[in-house]
């Protein structure tokens, strides 16, 4: 995501780091390499002349060039106005108490409509809110069932009426049934034209003015750039949208569209699709997006991706069995299930603040294979070999590499990468805000040092001495604070 406006701002960054000294000149040397980088990236001229004219006047204030850390102040007040261009957001949805919440999708055919309209619900049903599908777009029939198998597959009822013509009745009578199944919100998926015509217009106002929807969202392909704000503006004026979803951003290198979209129409963008599956559907959040832009990170993104990925109700039972000292290899193959899914793995990391150089380092190894090929292994084992796998001898390594399809030497590496990342993570589990950090750091090195899967990791001991009574005992008691915590939640 925005690979080559990212790069040049660094290179713009990098280029005033490396001064002794910041003065007037080589502060506008760095300025103008940032407006290039932007207008390289396809963001509307005007949006670039109001962002440099606000970034102009505080950076070559007295302030930020007498200040210790020019190149750094520099930085902040680049990242202060990409949060002002993208904000504010507030990606939420009101729902009516005892009504049914109306949104309705619009945009051009290929935008991706249909598909964010199911993430859209997904991401409502995770958030304990029962969504309802209405598949309006009778241009396109193969969108009629293609709504019908998302909607299957993320358990969200469809309603269609086959050979129908008029999509507003359609509209109108998804409305009455999702109230009649008690849903809490109903996703309008409305038809596209391949281009803004007349036509497309009346039908979208038509629905508006008989649905009276609660918001109105555009649906907009990041990856058309200028065109997209021009379709954005062009829909805005004949609906007044409330919000804009962009689409499409895991493909985009340059980002354009999504800094423009809001300062051109002042619609805010409320959503953003980061890839084809249908979890690939976020929350906007201005902050986190100009941290994504400036390779700084966006942490809050990587909670929401771990909360996605495991309950909390399985985050307890798992700190719980980990600070008891009970983490077998049934429970390391359950977490590398769930990070399994392909590409999981380098978009977290390449969230996590200062690791966007190791998603690079990652882009030649296979992680997802390997994870694959880890649980492959671990299947291949009894159950009692996973729960002790100190009992595998040679035969029985033997035994599980021929199930595996994998050298016996690779059952040997997972038994020791499994025998390093469980002190890890009990340690973690029963320790601070610090402990986590550290096992962070030494991921973070085994990842750069070219082993995405931390077979090399170890567990940091110092000076390499033993553990005294004293901290032994400390270990202790912070295990059993964790254990009392666990079982005070339970009740």
């Amino acid at each position: 995501m925005f690979e080559s406006l990212s790069e040049s701002l660094q290179s713009a960054f990098k280029s005033l780091s490396g001064k002794g000294k910041l003065t007037e000149a080589n502060m506008r040397a760095g300025l103008e390499m940032v407006e290039q980088a932007l207008l390289e990236a396809d963001v509307s001229y005007p949006v670039v002349q109001d962002f440099m004219a606000r970034v102009s006047e505080k950076a070559l204030g007295q302030k930020v060039l007498l200040s210790l850390k020019p190149h750094e102040e520099f930085i902040r007040i680049v990242h202060e106005e990409l949060v002002n261009i993208l904000g504010p957001v507030d990606p939420s949805i009101p729902v009516k108490k005892g009504e049914v919440t109306k949104i309705m999708l619009c945009g051009l055919q290929g935008s991706g409509k249909t598909t964010t309209a199911a993430k859209l619900a997904l991401l409502l049903k995770e958030q304990k809110v029962q969504p309802f599908l209405v598949a309006a777009d009778l241009q396109r029939p193969a969108a009629i069932e293609q709504l019908h198998t998302l909607g299957k597959q993320i358990d969200v009822p469809v309603y269609s009426e086959p050979g129908a013509a008029d999509p507003v009745q359609v509209c109108r009578n998804g409305v009455a049934a999702a109230r009649a199944q008690h849903a809490d919100i109903v996703i309008l998926d409305t038809a596209g034209r391949l281009a803004i015509d007349q036509e497309l217009m009346d039908e979208l106002k038509e629905i508006d003015r008989q649905v009276q929807p609660d918001q109105v969202y555009l649906v907009v392909d990041g990856m058309t750039g200028q065109d997209a704000v021009n379709s954005a503006d062009a829909f805005n004026k004949a609906l007044s949208i409330d919000g804009a979803i962009l689409t499409k951003l895991d493909g985009d290198a340059r980002g354009g569209a999504l800094l423009s979209v809001k300062h051109v129409t002042q619609v805010p963008i409320k959503f953003i699709g980061t890839g084809e599956h249908v979890d690939a559907l976020e929350p906007f959040r201005p902050e986190g997006m100009a941290g994504r832009i400036l390779q700084m990170g966006d942490i809050v993104a990587v909670a929401q991706q771990a909360h996605r990925i495991i309950s909390e109700k399985e985050r307890e039972e798992l700190e719980s069995r980990l600070a008891s000292g009970q983490f077998t290899l049934e429970e390391f193959r359950g977490l590398l299930a769930k990070v399994a899914k392909p590409g999981l793995m380098q978009k977290m990391i390449g969230l996590m603040p200062g690791m966007g150089q190791l998603k690079d380092l990652m882009q030649g190894a296979d992680a997802d294979g390997e994870m694959r090929t880890m649980l492959g292994i671990i299947d291949s084992m009894t159950k009692e070999e996973r729960r002790n796998p100190k009992i595998i001898d040679a035969p029985r390594r033997n035994r599980i590499a021929r199930g595996a399809g994998v050298p016996p030497n690779m059952v040997s590496m997972l038994i020791k990468q499994f025998q390093v990342l469980a002190p890890m993570m009990q340690m973690a589990a029963g320790g601070g805000i610090r402990d986590r950090m550290a096992m962070m750091q030494q991921m973070q090195q085994a990842i750069a040092g070219g082993d995405p899967t931390m077979t090399v990791m170890r567990v940091k001991k110092g000076t390499g001495k033993r553990l005294t009574a004293k901290e032994r005992e400390k270990m202790r008691r912070d295990r059993e604070k964790l254990l009392r915590k666990m079982k005070r939640k339970k009740k």
